[in-house]
């Protein structure tokens, strides 16, 4: 059975810094990306940030490029997304997900929330001013 669990969610002020970590079991993620959404309240899921598990490409929303370097390590099969320097506006739910490494390059690449093959549960960060 394949599970991605989360964890490093949690509340703080602006400016601070998290770590979000996604564990990944069941199978092998070789051809993979790994990736993170995060959904505010009212608002779709949005696509933060990419890697792939075979070559380590990044991508990343404009809104976090800089501040969020995620990164993954292939012997604990574990994905992580350092948070730094956090606003307000990032206050959502968080969510790793998988899907196939896709035949094009690019955040645009892997933006739909449908092309997903696994989920995980979702973790909250809040952020208050």
């Amino acid at each position: 059975q394949v599970q991605l669990v989360e964890s490093g969610g949690g509340l703080g002020q602006a400016g601070v810094a998290l770590r979000l970590s996604c564990a990944a079991s069941g199978r092998t993620f070789n051809n993979y990306a790994m990736v993170w959404f995060r959904q505010a309240p009212g608002k779709e899921r949005e696509l933060v940030a990419v890697v792939s598990w075979r070559g380590g490409s990044t991508y990343y929303a404009d809104s976090v490029k800089g501040r969020f370097p995620i990164s993954k390590d292939n012997g604990k099969n574990t994905v992580y997304l350092p948070m730094n320097d956090l606003k307000p506006e990032a206050t959502a739910v968080y969510y790793c997900a998988a899907a196939t490494t896709r035949n094009c390059v690019g955040y645009g690449c892997y933006a739909g929330v449908g092309e997903y093959d696994y989920w995980g549960q979702g973790t909250q960060v809040t952020v208050s001013s």
